[in-house]
């Protein structure tokens, strides 16, 4: 008798947070169709939680996904990621006396410590999901100063328990080919380990040129203050952490020399004076910088104003793990990027896909060539920009590579 397979995926994301409903809802959703019965522990954001709660909670009824909210502790630091530790072990361990888990599935850091506990405890199948590479991204990001002793610390401990995590994994799941290669070389990893490369989906019918309506971005241009003549660069997303605002703004300085009508658009939820001052840094002037807050529905038609996208990233070995939902979301639109290499695999997909421009130095010498090929008017086809991104970012792509390793593992 076919009997069906129960899954506990554990987030240390909470599904009310913008990053649950783009990058762990849909997988799931998908999931459940495909027969397995899915369960979801979450950590949530008090605020967020009670203004989004009864939206989630529809939305995975009708997936027939069971969620079990738990509280996100903040403060303070280390100690309030202890507690919440302790809070997703005890929530797993009585689900799974409840229900008989077959299968856990987790992401890279807190999560999979609860993955690994799950597996020698309980005898669960292990889906070890290295969206990042965890304990080094935590470094070159910044958040960890390993000259600190306790932060010293915390990178072994955790470093110790990725290596023991990819050892006992009875799947893995990784965003890059960058990142395959290198888990390859691990001596933890065997390769009778079930390996499926996925990188971040992005939402291809909202992302979508073809549906952008007329009045909205002429509205949007009107509160802009962008005219026919205005040569359109944006941005999407956060600023600061990996992304490299000062980097990104030494060029549109140069770019702005070279092609007067240029104006820079930012689409990010925060930190707009950090972005005008170091615009003001880099002699940019105010009307050229435009900032702007944007509801997810609203993004689409934004990007639509710009000519080029922009995003510089830090490149770094753990950055190779990485796959920028916004490059999948950018395509999708039919615009093409000017970015940098050594993060994951953006640099094969622009250049397989003719869809923007590499650099591979913060210099301005390299900087003039990028905007020499900007000047030359060099031509992009929107409609085989947004097939590259059906190739590489789609949903369904990701879900059916998902059912696959889930079977390989579950039977």
């Amino acid at each position: 008798m076919n009997t069906v397979k129960k899954v506990l995926f554990i987030s240390y994301d909470g599904m009310t947070d913008p990053l649950g409903q783009s990058q762990v809802i849909p997988y799931l959703q998908g999931l459940s169709k495909a027969g397995y019965k899915i369960f979801l522990i979450s950590c949530e954001k008090e605020q967020v939680y009670h203004q989004n709660k009864q939206f989630i909670q529809n939305l995975l009824d009708k997936s027939s996904i069971s969620w079990i909210p738990l509280n996100y502790t903040k403060n303070p630091p280390v100690l309030s990621t202890l507690l919440d530790v302790i809070k997703m072990r005890r929530a797993a361990k009585k689900l799974h006396k409840a229900e008989g888990i077959d299968m856990v599935h987790t992401r890279a850091g807190v999560p999979a410590l609860i993955g690994l506990w799950m597996k020698k405890t309980m005898g669960v199948k292990f889906l070890n999901d290295i969206r990042e590479f965890y304990a080094d991204s935590r470094v070159e990001g910044g958040m960890w100063d390993k000259k600190n002793m306790l932060y010293r610390t915390i990178y072994k401990f955790f470093a110790k328990q990725e290596s023991e995590q990819v050892k006992q994994s009875d799947g893995i799941v990784c965003l890059t080919y960058a990142a395959e290669k290198i888990i390859k070389t691990w001596p933890e990893y065997k390769a009778t380990i079930p390996l499926e490369v996925i990188p971040c989906s992005a939402d291809l019918a909202l992302f979508d040129y073809s549906k952008v309506d007329e009045k909205e971005q002429a509205a949007l241009k009107a509160e802009l203050n962008i005219s026919p003549d205005d040569f359109v660069i944006s941005y999407l997303g956060s600023i600061g952490g990996w992304y490299l605002t000062t980097e990104m703004l030494q060029f549109c300085k140069l770019l702005s020399k070279r092609i007067p009508a240029a104006k820079f658009l930012f689409i990010s939820p925060h930190r707009h004076e950090e972005i005008k001052a170091i615009a003001a840094e880099y002699e940019i002037p105010a009307n050229k910088v435009l900032v702007k807050k944007a509801s997810r529905v609203q993004v689409p038609t934004l990007l639509s104003l710009s000519s080029y996208s922009i995003f510089f990233i830090k490149p770094c070995y753990s950055k190779q793990s990485s796959s920028p939902t916004k490059h999948g979301e950018i395509m999708a639109m039919g615009i093409p990027v000017i970015t940098n290499g050594g993060v994951g695999d953006v640099e094969e997909i622009v250049k397989t896909t003719n869809s923007g421009i590499v650099i591979n130095e913060f210099t301005d010498m390299v900087f003039e060539q990028a905007i020499n090929e900007i000047e030359n008017k060099k031509t992009y086809d929107a409609a085989s920009i947004r097939q590259g991104a059906f190739k590489w970012y789609s949903l369904e792509n990701a879900i059916e590579k998902y059912s696959r390793i889930y079977k390989a593992i579950l039977g």
